[in-house]
């Protein structure tokens, strides 16, 4: 698989194939890749991705006769997108047993096992871990539409499972896979004349994460709001904060499970943090040289795997 020009320290986003949109309404030519023996098939269980885990987690994709025992079993079938030697789809197994998937794991390597793809996406190639976000996040939609939102009945998949139908006449809504997005921002304060060591970053906490877990504030956009409205409104709900610049930086697919991360840098036009308590634990400025002492019992960073960890390093990367 080669990778697209995507930013490669962004978990997620270098997804690896030709998503070959053009072919999802060929019923007929999906129906032959799916029989040709250079398709590869990303099988999903309950939401857990197949990956042979250590220290290098590799993602496994199906071929030859278990890719046929998994399009066989599936519930929900995707057309991934295609490279240069073949087709690519997900399969949803989920209505299997855990012991009926003994065809899938017997034609993986040892050790493979269906896994939350959080746990060991950071430390995957970017296009493998790309493609099988993808594949969780299409299958969680197929899941979670099963009826039609307008009149209730049941749904069926189309194009490809990049759409769902409904089955009713009277209605006959198309439906397609969803995706929420919401902002997250790095709010920053520069440094104090004379103090050139001194610029900082202010990183939060909610009550429910782990405890000494600090990250970027974020939120859901709301309907007919724009980027940056969506931007300064979480800053003076969260911390009491006017913004003086705002700045597009960086976006990361999110399928856990169906959200669109937009990245922001903004500047904070005064220091004085007026904390919601009931969405946060606490909130506090930062300086690059408190930040770089880490690891440490009483602060740690967002996952690895994440735009807010991202855009902590690229700040943090920064001259003073």
């Amino acid at each position: 698989m080669s990778s697209r020009s995507v930013p490669p320290r962004i978990a997620y986003s270098a997804f690896p194939l030709d998503r070959a949109s053009r072919l999802r309404r060929d019923a007929a030519l999906l129906a032959a890749a799916e029989l040709a023996p250079s398709t590869r098939v990303v099988p999903v269980w309950r939401g857990r991705n197949l990956i042979v885990p250590g220290e290098a987690p590799a993602a496994i994709a199906l071929a030859g006769a278990a890719a046929r025992a998994a399009f066989a079993a599936a519930e929900v079938k995707v057309f991934l997108g295609a490279d240069d030697e073949g087709a690519w789809f997900a399969t949803d197994l989920s209505l299997d047993a855990e012991a009926d998937l003994a065809v899938v794991l017997a034609a993986a390597p040892a050790g493979a096992a269906f896994q939350e793809l959080r746990a060991a996406g950071a430390l995957m190639a970017g296009g493998e871990a790309a493609l099988l976000a993808c594949a969780r996040g299409l299958i969680h939609w197929h899941g979670a539409s099963r009826f039609c939102g307008a009149c209730g009945a049941p749904t069926e998949s189309r194009e490809g499972g990049h759409a769902r139908r409904c089955t009713d006449e009277g209605c006959g809504r198309d439906h397609f896979p969803r995706t929420d997005p919401a902002v997250i921002m790095l709010l920053t304060r520069p440094a104090p004349r004379g103090r050139p060591d001194a610029a900082r970053c202010l990183l939060a906490r909610q009550a429910h994460w782990p405890e000494a877990l600090y990250s970027a504030l974020a939120g859901f956009v709301e309907p007919g709001e724009g980027l940056e409205a969506a931007v300064a409104r979480e800053a003076e709900e969260e911390v009491g904060l006017r913004l003086a610049k705002v700045a597009y930086r960086a976006s990361q697919p999110w399928p856990f499970p169906s959200s669109l991360m937009l990245g922001f840098r903004a500047e904070a036009a005064e220091d004085a943090i007026r904390r919601d308590e009931k969405e946060l634990a606490d909130a506090r400025w930062f300086t690059r040289a408190e930040l770089k002492t880490l690891p440490r019992d009483d602060l740690r960073l967002s996952r690895p795997d994440s735009i807010a960890r991202f855009l902590i390093e690229e700040w943090l990367a920064e001259e003073d």
